[in-house]
């Protein structure tokens, strides 16, 4: 994770110009402390791989960045439209950073809809590359320009650079036995070796990228690497980009270690591997594929040397019946799945409140209801999570913050899943889900022991001497039940969804025995051991900001820019969403006034009224993306003023 010391340079989205200097037979080199790079074309030109490419040589460089990928639901929406354009933003700096940025200072537009679908991000005075060979009548039209864009002076705010990117590539690979079609689609790697000079970008990890994933195509590889070195150099020869840039490492942004670029899904995954080995279990994933979930499922699967076990079931009730059942044999449970399989798993994740058996439910939330939006982010499954069972069923909710701490998350879960034996809600979004930031790998000795002591005989005295196994004789301190693996001489005991009687766990329909174990399972949940908040308040501000999950990076940049505005302001970030932390409230009723901003229409603010009866205000956002941070900045401002 990075850093989060104040900096004056996140008070702006435009790049701040440093030094300038020329070396002898070069261009203008210009040092920027950061950029906020934007690919954007169909969904088909490759801007997810283009970007994905550009953050992995910008890691390795040692800048800090974050990464906002946003793409169409469609395998392949209709090209050349607007509801067809795919984008990746980047941002990356020489300090410590927290979102993607507010707006781009570079836009690369394939075709006419990409530049209509982002122009209105874009700051006067931005840079605008754009493919000109797809900027034909038809094309514009399609989109509903009247008149070329690139002739008519709507541009004239903008440094525009028009590249006849396809023409180029067709013609830098003229040598190779390719179809025009075929060397048509290299000009993303031309469009990335362009961008890379600009930017002083490393290239041989893209090099050895290239011949990795067309190892089994050579020629292929060898294409594409020719249309990335033509980039690179059309960059250095061409007289339309006079000035290259440089951004140093963020050096002082991260404590000692090795570092690499992590997504929040395989930050997940990777925390859900380390989780099981930690507590020497096998690791058992129950799945149907889902977006934005997919990606753990596709991850893990890889793992197998690690003794995890992937199944990817009929539906999404089948793949959670299976991580129920690998839960009762002994192993680390988990299912993945987004909004609309939460609503399938209901019945089934009630029945794991009743066995009360350790199983994660990892929910990557996604745009809704129904299908929704699938493939951009909200955060509106939080209530869904607290109360979406029937019965009072409750269960521990946990949300990572940004996309390196869903690896601390995912362990944090499996804690709370094993100690207590209850399932465990672990509440990710789309936007950290396939957002990425530099991510320290820990060292072994870092991670928690998760070691779990199974039953290994009978736990109870009958008045007549005999020696026998309870299932729901409870740990004092934690009122887990005990977890007894199937098969084990001596241990046999009933399970399923009927109400059990407290310590034999023989079915009971007695009323009074319903209200103990209703009562108890709800202690249990209430009794969790979690953190205090911490509160992040230098002034004695008398107002708070509130968040949960993925606002986290949008509201300290926010905080960021009113403290060195002269605000003052606190803030304070919520892990545990059930239980709440214990001084939780007392830190509520310190301030005169609370803000709660989040992806969805007020959940945590209605869970924070009812509990503490404290008027929280709810800021709120709907439409798919995440907080920028000037916005938050001046609503912000508005409740201080207020």
């Amino acid at each position: 994770m990075t850093s989060q010391v104040s900096s004056p340079a996140e008070q702006a989205d435009g790049a701040v110009l440093g030094e300038q200097r020329k070396v002898a037979g070069t261009k203008d080199v210009r040092r920027l402390d950061r950029v906020i790079i934007r690919f954007a074309g169909d969904s088909g030109d490759g801007m997810q791989l283009t970007g994905d490419r550009f953050t992995s040589e910008t890691a390795s460089f040692g800048n800090d960045l974050s990464t906002l990928p946003n793409f169409p639901a469609e395998i392949r929406a209709p090209a050349g439209t607007l509801p067809g354009v795919s984008s990746f933003q980047l941002h990356f700096a020489d300090h410590d950073i927290l979102t993607p940025g507010d707006a781009p200072n570079v836009l690369v537009a394939m075709n006419p809809a990409a530049l209509k679908a982002n122009i209105g991000d874009l700051p006067r005075g931005a840079e605008i590359i754009v493919n000109t060979d797809e900027f034909t009548k038809r094309a514009m039209q399609k989109v509903g320009y009247d008149s070329s864009p690139l002739e008519d002076g709507s541009l004239d705010g903008y440094h525009l650079h028009p590249v006849p990117l396809t023409t180029l590539t067709v013609e830098a690979l003229k040598e190779f036995d390719l179809t025009r079609k075929e060397a048509e689609r290299s000009k993303n790697m031309f469009a990335l070796g362009l961008l890379s000079w600009m930017y002083h970008r490393p290239m041989e990890g893209t090099e050895k990228f290239l011949k990795t994933k067309f190892a089994k195509k050579p020629d292929i590889a060898a294409a594409n690497i020719a249309a990335f070195r033509a980039g690179w150099n059309f960059g250095e020869t061409t007289e339309d980009f006079a000035v290259s840039y440089e951004v140093a490492p963020a050096a002082k942004a991260f404590p000692p270690g090795v570092y690499r670029n992590i997504s929040g899904n395989l930050a997940l995954s990777y925390g859900l591997v380390a989780a099981s080995r930690q507590a020497d279990l096998p690791l058992f994933l129950g799945s149907y594929p889902i977006t934005p979930a997919s990606d753990i499922l596709h991850e893990l699967s890889r793992h197998k040397n690690f003794g995890v076990r992937t199944f990817q079931a009929e539906d999404e009730i089948a793949g959670i019946g299976a991580a129920l059942g690998a839960a009762f044999g002994g192993s680390l449970a988990v299912t993945t799945t987004s909004g609309p399989g939460v609503a399938l798993k209901s019945e089934t994740i009630g029945l794991a409140v009743s066995l009360e058996l350790p199983l994660l439910i990892v929910d990557i939330q996604r745009g809704g209801p129904s299908t929704g939006l699938p493939t951009k982010t909200e955060q509106a499954d939080l209530l869904q999570a607290m109360y979406g069972r029937n019965g009072e069923a409750p269960v521990p909710v946990v949300a990572p913050r940004t996309p390196a701490d869903c690896f601390d998350a995912a362990l944090e879960a499996a804690r709370i899943a094993l100690t207590y034996r209850t399932p465990v809600f672990l509440l990710s979004d789309g936007y950290l889900a396939n957002g990425s930031e530099p991510w320290r790998i820990p060292e072994l000795e870092e991670l928690p022991d998760l070691t779990v002591q199974f039953a290994q005989g009978p736990n109870h005295t009958l008045d007549d001497g005999t020696e026998v196994f309870w299932p729901y004789r409870r740990d004092p301190r934690t009122l887990a039940r005990p977890w007894a693996v199937p098969g084990t001489p001596g241990l046999e005991h009933r399970i399923g969804g009927i109400e059990k009687q407290d310590g034999t766990g023989n079915i009971s329909y007695d009323p009074a025995n319903h209200d103990f174990m209703v009562r108890t399972r709800q202690a249990k949940i209430d009794g969790i051991d979690v953190p205090d908040v911490e509160v992040d308040d230098p002034d004695g501000a008398r107002t708070l900001v509130l968040g949960w999950g993925s606002t986290y990076g949008p509201i300290t940049a926010a905080v960021r820019r009113l403290r060195t505005a002269g605000e003052s302001i606190a803030q304070a970030h919520l892990r545990h969403l059930n239980p709440f932390p214990q001084n939780l409230g007392t830190v509520l009723k310190t301030y005169d006034k609370v803000v709660v901003p989040e992806m969805n229409l007020g959940q945590l603010a209605t869970l924070i009224r009812a509990k503490y009866l404290v008027d929280a205000r709810s800021y709120n956002q709907v439409n798919g993306m995440p907080f920028k941070a000037e916005q938050l900045a001046t609503a912000l401002k508005e409740a201080i003023d207020d």
